[in-house]
């Protein structure tokens, strides 16, 4: 199995919906594969979190630089004068 086959199948792996033989294959890819470790588990801990419908509170200097992006993208995309894209 290679990176490209297991991320085709995420949602149904994580889920626990894959068919059993193909859930061994993505075993034994992720035994070698750090990468797809780190997204597989990564996936988890979201779905952990939304399921305990409890609020995260973000590290300010993370949420700061996101409400500025997100601030900058809809004068881009909401001012009169300029186009979306900023041209």
């Amino acid at each position: 199995m290679k990176c490209e086959d297991l991320l085709a199948f995420l949602n149904e792996y994580v889920d626990g919906t894959v068919d059993p033989a193909i859930c061994a294959e993505f075993e034994k890819h992720m035994a070698g594969c750090n990468p797809c470790q780190v997204v597989v588990d990564n996936i988890r801990k979201t779905i952990t979190l939304y399921k305990q419908g409890e609020p995260y509170e973000l590290p300010i200097p993370f949420r700061n630089r996101l409400h500025a992006a997100l601030r900058d993208r809809w004068k881009a995309c909401h001012t009169p004068d300029r186009k979306p894209g900023g041209g």
